[in-house]
């Protein structure tokens, strides 16, 4: 896709973080280029020269082992995207699972086979080299190409040692089949803890082979599977716009498919319905339910002459609106483009197994030749130097490197959704280590997002019962939001309401209508003046002081005189402010960020104890916010359910989003708050900084244990067999410790 930067290329085949530094330092080798590839979205953004051919770019990252393409434009992904919701539409992914599948009813034989004495009968090797040669073969085939690539390219990654470790004890196992004594019939498999030089010619290791290669692949299946919902927030995007439209040709409508709507088109928009494009109001009044694009919780009122944007809802009378803008030009077309740009300019987060086996490969394997050689040196036997060789690449092979970061983070992760927490990915958890602010979204978020009547003033001598229920019988004759919050709150507090007759909406000012034989009025104070009926300045001060604070009131009247007024708002959750001291409890400074007005957001920031509050801002504004904060120096965290939040969650150091709002927030988020509940913020920024804590953990010990038996190994004194197993107990270790974040406990109270 050409974008005013440049051109952002669809990147395929990085197994790792250190093939996207790889592709981005051959990128860059080129005159006037300037590349960032994302390992996480899997995607290259790439600044050129004016008039560069693409398809040198294309050229170069295929020259270096891997693919490359130019993205299909919005209106074709969009068009497939139901198919690409699937497994079946990534054939990487496919693949990858077809081989887990595979590798796991072929292993558990084999390690079972290897471990327990009593199920090896006569012929058992034989029927484990049948089980395993397909695993090693078939299901490693990934790793053993990506190694050959690596090879060709004069590089080594994890692969590397995969594929070295798996086929050295393949190939060991079979010469001790075919010309060792390890396939006699009868032949046992016992573990000997015995530290003494041995030719290793009666021992296979075949279980240590097939039971890596089913590990790492579990570990690159589930990495792959959530690595590919990054995409995710752009397809929720576009799928969030009316898909049809009736336009008016010669004053009859006619329905057509959004995508051929043009500029000066003509179009309905029932009560309802999702307001199809941009444009300008040509007739007709109601109220406009914006919520979903600008985080204001109060539909906006339209006349004739007013701008609407495409995707928000019509939630009163019918409207005719003109199109002004189409198809890319929209704001929900730049809030997509928004998304896009903040996923793939997100800095890049390497595993530490990655960026450490740039320098454990080569040096284990300088090892095992080197332990190669210096035995032959020595004047030892061929199979004695091969069997200190093999122990040493067996001894490395990264098994317990491969379930440092999955075990953890699916133990983690499994913790985390009976909490209400779920965790995208291993890459999330290393911001929540140094995040110090975050950042809150109001509607939805710190409120609950929906109008409810929070206050009944009435005038002296004026029954407050009677008043809700004649105001709330009237209210609910109408479909406006705010009249839908009187009317139940209304009929909560005194039950069963009245059926008004004669009931009529008054243009942007209100309604009336007769209820129990009164002549009955709603809405604005100046719908009363027309009629000559004036507050009292006690209720109008009443009135004042509510509206200052961001409140929406509504006056009533009856029998010639106002009667009492009716304060709507949209509520803050029980939970927001235990929420609030918890997030400060973890170091973290919590800043309101909101499209409402600066009155509102200051009484919600008072009442659940935020101090900074940042108001009045549009979708791009709250991005340009984030990156202010950012370049501060400050790591931001945010919490948003919205589509307007989404370009700024993605945006972020760490995206959290409700599990209550909308699709496109979720998937450009980094952690979903099933619940939500604002206090889930807290545990999933507890539990992501303890799962990350797990997993280096794990990582250490796992490359200690490396460090410490390989000498031992080169100097001869651990067999393949047992190395086997030291590699087992290493894993057992790392999956124990992993299962220890089961009993993690919410830091907040239930």
């Amino acid at each position: 896709m050409v974008t005013d930067a440049g051109i952002e290329l669809k990147i395929g085949g990085m197994t790792c973080a250190s093939c996207a530094n790889r592709i981005e330092k051959k990128l860059n080798t080129l005159d006037g280029v300037t590349a960032t590839v994302n390992y996480a979205t899997e995607k290259a953004k790439v600044t050129i020269p004016e008039g560069y051919d693409p398809a040198l770019l294309v050229a170069l990252v295929e020259k270096t082992g891997y693919t490359a393409a130019l993205p299909r434009p919005q209106g074709a992904e969009s068009a497939g995207s139901g198919a690409e919701d699937g497994e079946s539409s990534d054939p990487e992914l496919t693949s990858l699972k077809e081989r887990l599948i595979g590798a796991a009813m072929l292993t558990v034989p084999v390690i079972a086979m290897a471990m327990v004495p009593a199920l090896q009968f006569a012929y058992w090797q034989w029927a484990s080299l049948t089980l395993a040669a397909p695993v090693i073969v078939w299901a490693a085939w990934p790793f053993h190409k990506a190694a050959w690539a690596n090879l060709c390219h004069g590089t080594a990654t994890m692969d590397t040692l995969i594929s070295m470790g798996t086929l050295a004890a393949f190939l060991w196992s079979l010469y001790a089949l075919f010309l060792g004594t390890a396939g006699t019939p009868g032949m046992t498999h016992p573990f000997e803890f015995t530290i003494a030089p041995s030719d290793g010619t009666a021992n296979i290791y075949l279980e240590a082979a097939a039971g890596v290669t089913m590990f790492i692949l579990a570990g690159r299946y589930f990495e792959k599977r959530s690595k590919r919902q990054a995409g995710g927030a752009l397809r929720a995007l576009l799928e969030l716009g009316a898909k049809d439209v009736s336009i008016l040709r010669d004053g009859v409508e006619v329905k057509i498919p959004t995508s051929e709507l043009a500029v000066g088109d003509e179009f309905v928009v029932r009560p309802g319905e999702k307001i199809a494009t941009d444009g300008v109001v040509v007739s007709g009044t109601s109220a406009v339910d914006a919520s979903m694009l600008t985080g204001e919780s109060v539909p906006v009122e339209v006349v004739a002459g007013d701008a609407v944007t495409g995707a928000t809802v019509n939630a009163g009378g019918r409207l005719v609106v003109r199109a002004s803008r189409v198809g890319s030009d929209t704001q929900l077309a730049q809030m997509a483009k928004l998304v896009e740009e903040a996923q793939t300019g997100k800095a890049e987060v390497q595993r530490l197994a990655d960026r450490i086996s740039g320098v454990f490969v080569p040096i284990v394997i300088v090892i095992a030749v080197a332990t190669l050689g210096a035995w032959l040196g020595a004047g030892f036997p061929v199979s004695a130097a091969f069997t200190a060789a093999v122990a040493v690449l067996v001894i490395a092979c990264p098994c317990a490197l491969g379930l440092a970061t999955p075990t953890a983070l699916l133990v983690g992760t499994g913790r985390g959704a009976q909490m209400g927490v779920l965790i995208k990915g291993p890459e999330v958890l290393e911001s929540t280590r140094t995040v110090d602010t975050v950042v809150l979204d109001k509607t939805g978020t710190v409120t609950t997002g929906k109008m409810i009547l929070t206050e009944v003033i009435a005038e002296p001598g004026v029954d407050r019962a009677e008043l809700l229920r004649l105001a709330g019988a009237l209210e609910d004759a109408s479909e406006h939001p705010i009249a839908q919050a009187v009317a139940k709150g209304a009929a909560d507090e005194v039950g069963q309401l009245p059926t008004p007759e004669d009931f009529a909406n008054i243009e942007g000012k209100g309604v009336q209508g007769i209820v129990d034989g009164h002549a009955v009025l709603v809405g604005r104070e100046s719908l009363l003046a027309d009629w000559s009926q004036r507050l009292s300045p006690e209720i109008a001060a009443g009135k004042a002081a509510a509206e200052k604070e961001g409140k929406t009131v509504v006056a009533v009247g009856w029998g010639g005189r106002a009667r009492g007024v009716l304060v709507v708002a949209d509520a803050v959750k029980p939970t927001s402010a235990e929420a609030i001291q918890g997030l400060k409890d973890l170091g973290l400074t919590p800043v309101l960020l909101t499209g409402d007005n600066e009155a509102v957001a200051r009484r919600i920031a008072a009442e659940v104890g935020i101090d900074q509050v940042i108001a009045e801002v549009l979708p791009k504004d709250k991005v340009d916010v984030v990156t202010r904060l950012q370049g501060e120096g400050k790591v931001v965290a945010m919490v948003g359910d919205g589509v307007n939040d989404a370009p700024a969650l993605a945006q972020t150091d760490l995206g959290l989003a409700l599990g209550t709002g909308t699709d496109v927030a979720i998937e450009a988020s980094d952690i979903t708050l099933v619940r939500g509940d604002l206090r889930a913020a807290v545990d999933a920024t507890g539990l992501s900084r303890k799962t990350l804590g797990t997993i280096k953990t794990n990582l250490f010990w796992a490359f200690a244990y490396n460090v410490a038996a390989i000498p031992v190994a080169a100097l001869g004194m651990l067999n393949p067999m047992l190395a086997g197993a030291a590699m087992a107990f290493s894993s057992v270790f790392v999956v124990g410790n992993s299962l220890r974040l089961r009993g993690f406990r919410s830091v907040t109270r239930d």
